[in-house]
């Protein structure tokens, strides 16, 4: 007898979709918190990009997804990417059928869209035929235990003497705030100090609003009652996602860096969370020697393109050595001026 093969659908992700589209990402192995249905919300309400979150469906049930954001710009170019503002991407199934249909879905739309390249981003080679760049992003992330002592003794001694040197002061104190105002206030000045633009408030807003108690701000106050450093975290899974994080000048000298990571870890463990993951870091910064003085090992981040032919792989990124006479001068600029354009630039960027 004839087996009878269901048919196949792409789907757009429509509101009535996103509990089935977070259920299949909840039960998938391979998902990340950046498979979330949700980042569709936040991407549009946020930066106004056009999203194409896309679910394959057989019988009824979910069997992939594929989150896809076009990005036109004078400056960067114009692509489709999976998924902007994100570490990861790319496509998530369960299916043979339904990989090679959203594959089929994405190079379509980058025909359609005349974009310079559709870009998945993956922490693993998925499409051997494209071109790959994983030279430049690693993530940083192992198991933590549910001991703080443990926890504590995992970190390398010349890193770990810096948190205990802070936790012995006793002069820094974490807190958790419901919204990003004392957040943004201490990270908008860190990244205008390294010389890139910072995205709005209102990108951390809408993270807060749509992904919740998933999302968190954590504040470490300083002697003086101000907050010196804040990190903006994500929950997904046994994870913890410390994802934005910055200081003000006087975050060194107490030691707060540190102190807000170890804080980080140790309310993940007392929440019974296992994996610690410090983010994605360029090669060559100070925040990939951060991580690694933390004890975590880098692992490359594939991040691949198919390319408009004529076109080379993108190149824009603070290593660059054309960007830097402008990392140089933003570093200058007053901090309501860098507050007001870089969310334009932000978007632009992804």
């Amino acid at each position: 007898m004839n087996q009878v093969i269901s048919e196949l659908k792409v789907c757009p992700l429509l509101v009535k979709d996103a509990a089935r589209w977070d259920a299949f990402v909840f039960a998938h192995e391979n998902a990340t918190f950046f498979h979330r249905a949700g980042w569709s919300e936040v991407i549009r309400s946020t930066f106004g990009h056009d999203t194409h979150f896309m679910f394959a469906e057989r019988d009824g049930e979910v069997v992939g997804i594929l989150s896809l954001v076009h990005i036109k710009s004078r400056l960067f170019g114009n692509r489709l990417v999976s998924t902007s503002f994100c570490v990861h991407g790319g496509p998530l199934t369960i299916d043979p059928m339904a990989n090679m249909a959203l594959d089929a879905y994405a190079e379509d739309l980058a025909e359609k869209l005349d974009v310079d390249y559709l870009e998945y981003r993956s922490a693993k080679v998925t499409k051997p035929e494209w071109h790959c760049q994983s030279e430049l992003y690693f993530e940083f992330r192992r198991e933590i235990s549910e001991s703080d002592d443990d926890n504590l003794k995992a970190i390398p001694r010349k890193q770990r003497a810096v948190v205990r040197k802070a936790l012995k002061a006793g002069q820094l104190s974490a807190e958790i705030d419901a919204n990003p105002d004392r957040f943004y206030a201490v990270y908008s000045v860190s990244v205008r100090n390294l010389g890139s633009p910072v995205f709005s408030k209102r990108y951390c807003q809408n993270l807060k609003r749509v992904f919740g108690d998933d999302c968190e701000f954590l504040i470490i106050v300083g002697p003086d009652g101000e907050a010196v450093s804040g990190v903006l975290q994500f929950y997904f899974q046994d994870e913890i996602l410390p994802y934005y994080g910055g200081g003000t000048s006087d975050a060194r000298k107490y030691g707060a860096h540190d102190y807000m990571y170890w804080q980080s870890m140790c309310r993940a463990a007392a929440r019974g969370i296992h994996i610690f993951d410090f983010g994605r870091s360029k090669a060559a910064t100070g925040a990939f020697s951060f991580k690694k003085n933390w004890g975590f090992a880098p692992q490359p981040l594939y991040y691949e393109y198919k390319l408009k032919p004529g076109q080379t792989l993108p190149e824009a990124n603070a290593l660059n050595p054309k960007y830097q006479l402008m990392i140089n001068c933003w570093k200058r600029l007053p901090l309501p001026i860098a507050n007001a354009i870089g969310p334009h630039l932000v978007s632009a960027l992804g």
